[in-house]
């Protein structure tokens, strides 16, 4: 509970069917009430019982204004968890909450999330590199006390969840943990800005992208195209790399996405007509799809995002 709560409500109800719930909460003056009512976050719990008989809690509440989204990570159990620029935190099918920082004041706005291999924990990055772990990630540095010539605009996760990468827009790499540097573009005159990065799945090598979709590949990552030499209609804003590592997607801000090496376009929002540009892209597990994330945390998702046991949606 902070001070920025300003309403709270609750709905408990139990049916044979959802439609039934769904009928008895519109039914009562109270429950309509909370249905209906100025919230702006909802918790929902739910439980089927031996009978069949489902049981449902709703919690709702009225908090701070909630920030634009800033990126999306996936979670191998098929789940994924999107940032807000306040360094709030929604996690989504399967994925754990493992907490935010949207209440404290930050001293530059989070810009980047990456979950660990469990997927019990996750970092996130700030503009100034400062990091937030929380749950099995461990803090591992941070840029937050050093004096940066350009900020951090995102960041990446070893393989084995004891490092990460960040990066900054001119192209500058800053390893942490058993993260490797293997080269940046800090010392070259780009055409535009550093917007993302990812990683092989060696972690022996990284791939950076500018807004102009120009690629800059170090270690064991290869070149597989770019749309440097592209008039495109929007900038460049994330990428995700394939997990043989022999591919990656870039997506626009219309949501337009680019497809290189092996990977396979699955779908893109660039005709959808979005209210909120869009953010950030994460691979799905198994490497048969994406998710791109929208400013109005608006998530899409294409091909298949759900894990190997089915797990996820």
């Amino acid at each position: 509970v902070t001070p920025e709560w300003t309403r709270v409500g609750e709905n408990v109800g139990r049916g044979g069917s959802v439609e039934a719930l769904h009928a008895a909460f519109m039914a009562s003056s109270s429950h309509r009430a909370n249905v209906v009512g100025d919230y702006n976050r909802v918790g929902i719990g739910v439980v089927v019982d031996g009978n069949g008989t489902i049981w449902v809690t709703f919690n709702f509440l009225k908090g701070a204004g909630i920030t634009g989204a800033v990126s999306v990570s996936n979670v191998d159990n098929g789940g994924y968890l999107v940032a807000t620029a306040a360094g709030g935190v929604m996690s989504y099918c399967g994925a754990e909450f493992q907490g935010g920082i949207d209440h404290i004041q930050l001293a530059q706005q989070v810009v980047g999330i990456a979950a660990t291999p469990s997927g019990d924990g996750y970092w996130m990055v700030a503009r100034d590199g400062g990091i937030f772990s929380f749950g099995d990630a461990a803090f591992q540095g941070s840029t937050g006390g050093m004096r940066l010539a350009q900020p951090i605009v995102g960041m990446a996760a070893t393989p084995s969840g004891r490092g990460y990468w960040l990066v900054a827009s001119d192209g500058g790499i800053f390893a942490f943990g058993d993260a490797v540097f293997y080269g940046s573009t800090g010392g070259m005159k780009l055409a535009q800005p550093v917007v993302g990065m990812a990683s092989t799945p060696s972690g022996r090598g990284y791939w950076l992208v500018a807004s102009d979709g120009g690629i800059f590949a170090f270690g064991d990552a290869g070149f597989y195209g770019s749309t440097g030499g592209i008039r495109l209609a929007q900038p460049i804003t994330s990428m995700a790399a394939t997990d043989s590592g022999r591919g990656y997607w870039f997506v626009a801000k219309d949501g337009g996405v680019f497809a290189f090496g092996d990977a396979a376009f699955y779908g893109s929002t660039a005709t959808m007509g979005l209210s909120q540009p869009v953010v950030g892209m994460a691979t799905a597990p198994g490497g048969s799809g994406y998710r791109v994330v929208a400013g109005d945390s608006s998530v899409y998702s294409f091909g298949n995002t759900k894990a190997a046991s089915g797990a996820g949606c």
